[in-house]
């Protein structure tokens, strides 16, 4: 017997008969979800020793003309004929000219080819055209983002006939059509293969003629563009008890378009999610027949359901809500500088106390990481791939993160930010929070279960091979092809065992580099960080194997270390890309200094938490020899981030940009522009302040301004009074403009008729 086969014999089978027991078997489900995602840097970084030129090497995302112009023209006019409060509070819906807008400049086609009437954007001019919207109204964001992320339209190019493409697409493109997706039902939230909705094979007369087709009964909610929607997507269970396809009798979970105005459908009714007027609602259908050729894909993706929608899954995920909440963050990071620069107390600007800058320093840091993990994640998926876990990470972060952004800003305006009123730029986007939280997967769902644990399957250098070979039918051929797995796992283990202890214990002083510049050392300490996550990766999955997924907290830890990790790794290439300016430097400081003290703390929170106390203490050994590591952003860092939202400068001007900033009498224009009447003036003001001169006439009679800088004074004044002013209403202002009603509900296309 050879050294392999007695290998095999007395070593790798015992470990083999134990993987079989403690290693989690993969589902039908979830073995297509790992399927239907590509793995990229997240991949570099599970091994430990990541390639941090494969990092620079990506292309830089950038906006064509033809996106560039797009971006200056269509979606500039589009943000300019938006009021916010008049849609959320007056009509509930966005304006018709809007709407007719939209359609002709084909809003709904970015993802959709030329060749199909489509514009056939990047994902990055995607996101770009989302991340402004975003910034004057999220309904009309929602409105848009929807048709481009998960739903009919993504469905198609990537699984759809020809013969569909041709038929819907250009439909879609020109808003003829408006789509919906259909995906969630009371039943079944974020545990779609629990859906109850059915389909069952059949034979009945559609348009005159008697054709094979699916009856179908359903129950879906909070659907957005649902009270709208001219045809629907829709996800259900289908099955053929009279073997009318074939043998198969349980097809599971199938995707299939719906004409909404089919007898037996109903749309028309609304929700109100968290007082956000995007249209969303419910939609039902009872005994209502399509056509098979209705299915996406036709009768052979029958049953691709689940496959379809994880793929799919990438651009809500990976563009449409980080592009909202990386606008919402560079919003709040703008608007509060400003204000805080402009609004005194003490006769001082609150932006100069140490609690404001505190929240000042934090957003401008947030803006800068969100941004940056929005553009990388843009130039993977324009690379061609689908990134699920990525797109798990960007999802949770972003709308996490965007709601500490959001919140930082309402405490700096304070009771300017409180009362409504068309004058409040930050009130709607406050409320709008909660629905990014909650869309698309539920964080607590999404950081609990997905991020970490299908990272580690999909992404693992070795994982993912060890439990297909345990599935393998054959046990010989089982064995044979888990032992060549298992012992390159272990390879694997002690090489970043060596790599964890000698980074850890000296700091992260030899670990590896790119050549950076400035940033160099912060890519040692991500060496040293991604040495210790392999490392303890491995340890969670050794002693905990399949029952890791039954403990959620662990598993949300070891995810944070993830994300992390990914959204450092773009802040990095954020500052390589924009031309490694020393002037940005603190703001990619203060993500470091945050995000490396956030890792070490999850660290130590994972050691005190793992139950095989043994590996916990060789892991802490390893990891964290004396204490938790980082503490965060110094006190001088954070007010130097503060600083940069005071003031105009070209590192202002790159966190906020894209932005739609108003026009005329709008309040976010109004606060731009004592903004700036406050650079102009400060001079002119601080010579008043010192003198004890409170009116300008007087400065100028005692010869300490000039009669330019006086008016300019007053103008600045005149201004400011807007910006601080809140709005007030008189009782029958406040009378509903419309209440809800026991309305029966219509069809969509008679609605709109």
């Amino acid at each position: 017997m050879d050294w392999i086969g007695a290998r095999r014999k007395y070593l790798t089978r015992p470990v083999f008969a134990w993987a079989n027991k403690a290693l989690p078997s993969m589902s039908d489900t979830e073995r297509e979800a790992l399927e239907a995602g590509d793995v990229w840097l997240e991949a570099e970084l599970f091994t430990g020793n990541p390639d941090w030129q494969q990092l620079l090497d990506t292309p830089r995302p950038q906006l064509s003309a033809e996106e560039q112009a797009f971006m200056d023209g269509p979606v500039e006019e589009l943000c300019g004929m938006i009021d916010d409060w008049k849609i959320t509070w007056e009509d509930g819906d966005l304006p018709a000219e809007a709407w007719d807008f939209i359609r002709q400049n084909r809003f709904f086609g970015m993802i959709i080819p030329k060749k199909y009437g489509g514009l056939e954007f990047s994902a990055f001019a995607h996101s770009e055209v989302i991340r402004k919207i975003s910034s004057r109204s999220a309904t009309a964001a929602v409105t848009v983002m929807v048709p481009n992320s998960l739903g009919p339209g993504e469905l198609l190019l990537q699984f759809g006939t020809e013969e569909q493409r041709e038929y819907w697409l250009p439909k879609l493109a020109r808003g003829e059509e408006i789509p919906c997706f259909g995906l969630t039902s009371p039943e079944a939230g974020s545990d779609a293969a629990s859906m109850i909705d059915s389909g069952v094979i059949c034979r009945d007369r559609f348009n005159g003629e008697e054709v094979l087709g699916i009856r179908l009964n359903w129950r879906k909610r909070y659907i957005t563009l649902a009270p709208v929607a001219t045809v629907l997507g829709l996800a259900f269970k289908l099955r053929d008890p009279d073997r009318l396809l074939g043998d198969t009798e349980d097809y599971g979970i199938t995707v299939a378009l719906v004409p909404t105005d089919l007898p037996g459908v109903t749309v028309g009714r609304r929700h109100l999610p968290s007082f956000q007027m995007f249209q969303n609602g419910p939609v039902e259908g009872e005994d209502v027949f399509i056509p098979l050729d209705h299915v996406i894909g036709g009768k052979e993706q029958a049953g691709q359901g689940w496959k379809m929608l994880m793929s799919a899954l990438a651009a809500g995920r990976g563009i449409s809500l980080p592009s909202l909440s990386a606008a919402a963050a560079a919003f709040s990071a703008r608007t509060s500088g400003a204000y805080a620069r402009v609004r005194e107390q003490f006769n001082l600007p609150v932006g100069k106390f140490e609690g404001v800058q505190a929240r000042l320093g934090q957003i401008a840091g947030t803006a800068y990481l969100l941004d940056a993990a929005r553009r990388l994640t843009c130039a993977g998926l324009d690379g061609g791939r689908k990134l699920a876990v990525i797109s798990a990470i960007m999802k949770a972060q972003a709308t996490n993160r965007m709601r500490q952004a959001v919140n930082d800003a309402m405490d700096i305006h304070a009771g300017k930010a409180v009362i409504d009123g068309p004058s409040n730029y930050l009130g709607n986007l406050y409320r709008a929070v909660p629905v990014g939280i909650t869309v698309e997967g539920a964080n607590i769902l999404t950081r609990n279960l997905i991020i970490f644990g299908q990272g580690a399957i999909r992404s693992h250098p070795h994982l993912l091979k060890e439990m297909q070979a345990l599935e393998e039918e054959d046990r010989e051929t089982a064995l044979e092809k888990f032992d060549g797995a298992f012992w390159h796992h272990v390879g694997h283990g002690f090489k970043t065992l060596g790599r964890a202890w000698a980074r850890n214990w000296t700091g992260g002083l030899f670990a590896p580099a790119p050549k950076a510049g400035k940033a160099s050392r912060r890519y040692r300490q991500l060496s040293r960080r991604a040495a210790s996550f392999a490392l303890t990766a491995d340890f969670a999955l050794l002693t905990l194997g399949g029952a890791l997924k039954r403990k959620e907290m662990l598993s949300a830890r070891l995810g944070d270390i993830l994300s992390e990790l990914y959204l450092l790794s773009a802040a990095l290439k954020r500052w390589e890309d924009e031309g490694r300016k020393s002037e940005d430097l603190p703001l990619l400081d203060w993500c470091m200094a945050d995000g490396l003290a956030t890792i070490d703390r999850s660290f130590a929170e994972v050691f005190a938490n793992l139950p095989n106390r043994f590996f916990a203490a060789i892991a802490r050994f390893v990891i964290q020899p004396l204490e938790a590591g980082r503490r965060g952003p110094k006190d001088r860092l954070t007010m130097q981030c503060a600083e940069l939202l005071l003031a105009p400068s070209e590192t202002r001007d790159r966190l906020t940009s894209g932005l739609y900033l108003g026009r005329g009498e709008d309040a976010v224009a109004t606060l731009e522009e004592a903004f700036a009447l406050s650079v102009l003036t400060e001079r002119a003001r601080e010579t008043m302040r010192k003198a004890g001169i409170d009116e300008p006439e007087t400065a100028v009679a005692n010869g300490d301004i000039t009669n330019e800088e006086a008016a300019q004074i007053s103008n600045y004044r005149a201004v400011l009074a807007r910006v601080v002013a809140v709005d007030d209403f008189a009782p029958a202002e406040l009378s509903l403009h419309a209440t809800p009603t026991n309305e029966e509900p219509r069809p969509v296309r008679a609605a709109n008729a």
